[in-house]
């Protein structure tokens, strides 16, 4: 123990760690930051005795409520992401105002890296904290009452006389081993057994590390590229801990799943696991890039168990100048769309991500990316994400974004499909959200991000996937052309298709003005709904299906008419009218059935595998089993439909409805 520390006296040193996090459709995350930070500290103390800590902060509560939790507190450390810096701030400033000895420090991915700035506009803060924080906190308690830190390493602050300190950043751990377990050191039992009406979620880490750069992504640059692991047993062990809590969802924090051979190992364990014990139920993780092999095994474990909800195939763009601009050039294309073919050959759904906005995307290029990509077998889901700016990714800096004239407004965090939050304290967390950039200017941006709305709602919400496979495999009209027609509708003709292109336009323009990324109603669930689900509720609420699809034939019509008019139309009219019958409705209860000139069902469901089938002129019948999936409430429908439905694209009838999706787990 330091001298400083032993004039502190016998009287324990009291600690408050707070890591706050949103909930989820009931769901809160177990503090698993500040527990490592608790763990290591309660670890390797010279005298662990000396310390008490409080029971951490989890959720988003009050201000006042949060005060009062920690008013005890001799020193208090927030971990601080995107999501919670504004009530972290508020309540570290009130802890501060009433009592000035308190020491107040700060950490997490959210501080900035170059953190003058930050610092001055908080003055309540002491010190900041970079990088990992386990050996740096301890250090702190260990010297603590003292406020001389010049001998530490990875910490910032004001001094006394107003000078701003930036010390080097500490070295990392050369072994990661060296982090207690919270889930095996019994560091989450108190919290849980204090709170026994929460339904938890895991955060856990099997590695820590990532070896790529990509410039939107703090990930990287913040663990200097070396991937190092923890030991196996240990995380075998902490899987057999989730399924002894049932522990329903874990989120895996590595950067790249499957990278490490033992990734199959460690899925395969999880996987035995929801046999035996029924827990956890679902594990998500972020797929590794180029280890196809691998990716391909992991992530079929996983989908063979029902651990995921779809396999993320996270391309961000398919255009070479972006990914250049992006340093994604490294990471190959063929990678993944050799594992969308090979997961759609085997009935594994997949979604894959692409980012609106980025540095040197056009709107041509966006586009003709969307195309790309439905053209190679993407046909469940295209998750189409604006760009927000993180303060340490490099494209944080004020050079690079200059650069590329990123254009960026202050916008408040929503939570997909999350109900609307009124804070107390009028305390909201917002974003850095790309409205525009020199390749993409505010009219493309609109125009882009309206082109993904109608993408979703046509294609991938399923209301013409069938008649839009049937055109391209027959008359070889691109994908792209076929949403466009849907996009540059004559509006005197198409009354309806206009409005719903007017509404997509408008809300983008409403988003680039600082408003929401999602729409809220009030009357269907009181959530936020991507603008592509909205507009589908909205069709069906409003009993408008018959005149969407009646006009969206005209178009169909009209485009063939024009580019491939030598195509069988009538093939191409029957495939709209079975999606009709198909899309999943409300208040459906009896059995139907359709008579066809053409065998278009198989036909369909072949090409979404990528097989060739011959589309037959026979007489077809298909009975439609609308009596097993029925909906005699319009809210359950919007919830296990539009919204449960999503990443698995459960919207015909045939597709059963996937399992609970945890709101703004995306």
């Amino acid at each position: 123990m330091s001298d400083a520390a032993a004039k502190a006296g016998s009287k324990p040193l009291i600690v408050g760690l707070a890591q706050i996090n949103n909930s989820f459709s009931n769901h809160n995350y177990l503090p698993y930051s500040v527990a490592l930070l608790q763990g290591y500290a309660q670890s390797k103390a010279a005298d662990p005795s000396r310390y008490k800590f409080l029971m951490p902060l989890y959720k988003r509560i009050r201000v006042a409520d949060g005060v009062a939790h920690m008013r005890d507190a001799d020193i208090v450390g927030f971990s601080i992401y995107v999501w919670n810096v504004q009530l972290s701030l508020e309540i570290a400033r009130r802890l501060k105002a009433e009592r000035p000895d308190r020491l107040i420090v700060f950490g997490g991915p959210q501080v900035p890296d170059k953190p003058e700035a930050f610092l001055r506009a908080n003055p309540f803060i002491d010190l900041v904290v970079h990088n990992e924080g386990e050996q740096t906190f301890l250090q702190l308690l260990e010297h603590y009452p003292s406020r001389d830190w010049s001998g530490f390493d990875g910490v910032s602050y004001v001094a006394s006389d107003g000078t701003f300190v930036r010390k080097p950043n500490a070295q990392r751990f050369r072994d990661i081993a060296q982090l207690p377990s919270p889930f095996l050191t019994d560091m989450f039992e108190p919290l849980m057994a204090a709170n026994p009406q929460e339904t938890w979620i895991v955060l856990w880490e099997t590695n820590r590390g990532c070896p790529f750069q990509c410039t939107f992504c703090d990930w990287g640059s913040a663990t200097a590229a070396k991937v190092l692991q923890f030991d196996v047993d240990r995380l075998m062990n902490e899987i057999d801990w989730f399924s002894r809590h049932k522990i329903e969802f874990v989120f895996c924090c590595d950067a790249n799943f499957g990278i490490l051979p033992r990734d199959v190992e460690i899925a395969q364990r999880v996987a035995e696991n929801k046999k035996k014990y029924g827990y956890p139920k679902a594990l998500s993780v972020q797929n590794t890039k180029n280890a196809t092999e691998r990716a391909y095994l992991t992530q079929k474990i996983l989908s063979d168990a029902g651990l995921n909800k779809g396999v993320a195939l996270s391309l961000q763009s398919v255009d070479h100048v972006t990914l250049t601009n992006i340093k994604r050039q490294n990471i190959s294309l063929d990678t993944y769309l050799e594992l969308q073919k090979r997961f759609t050959r085997d009935n594994v759904e997949t979604y894959s991500d692409l980012i609106l906005g980025l540095p040197g995307e056009t709107f041509e290029s966006f586009v003709s990316g969307v195309a790309q990509v439905i053209e190679s077998g993407q046909h469940n889901r295209i998750q189409f994400n604006n760009l927000s700016i993180l303060p340490n990714a490099e494209m944080g800096d004020p050079a690079y974004q200059a650069k590329y004239g990123m254009v960026t407004i202050e916008s408040r965090i929503i939570n997909i499909h999350g109900a609307i939050e009124e804070s107390e304290d009028n305390i909201y967390e917002t974003q850095q959200l790309v409205i525009a950039t020199h390749a993409m200017p505010p009219e493309d941006w609109r125009r882009t991000r309206s082109f993904a709305w109608m993408t979703a709602l046509l294609h991938f919400d399923k209301l013409l996937q069938i008649p839009f496979i049937v055109t391209h495999e027959l008359s070889g009209i691109s994908y792209r052309q076929m949403i466009e027609a849907f996009i540059d509708v004559d509006g005197a003709r198409f009354p309806l298709l206009a409005e719903i292109r007017d509404f997509f336009i408008e809300f983008a323009r409403r988003i680039q003005e600082g408003g929401p990324e999602y729409v809220y109603s009030k009357d269907w669930l009181g959530i936020y709904w991507p603008a592509d689900e909205y507009i589908f509720i909205k069709l069906t609420a409003e009993k408008r299906l018959d005149d969407f699809y009646a006009e969206s034939k005209g178009v169909l019509m009209a485009l063939i008419a024009e580019r491939a008019p030598s195509t069988n139309t009538e093939v191409v009219e029957e495939a709209v009218k079975l999606n009709r019958m198909l899309v999943k409705q409300p208040f459906q209860t009896e059995d139907t059935t359709i008579r066809l000139s053409y065998d278009i069902l198989p036909f369909y469901r072949n090409a979404i595998r990528g097989i060739s089938h011959p589309l037959d002129r026979v007489d077809a019948t298909y009975r439609i089993d609308r009596s097993s999936e029925t909906y005699q409430d319009f809210q359950k429908w919007c919830q296990e439909v539009v919204w449960y439905g999503n990443k698995k694209g459960a919207y015909l009838y045939g597709n059963k409805v996937v399992e609970t999706e945890l709101a703004g787990h995306y």
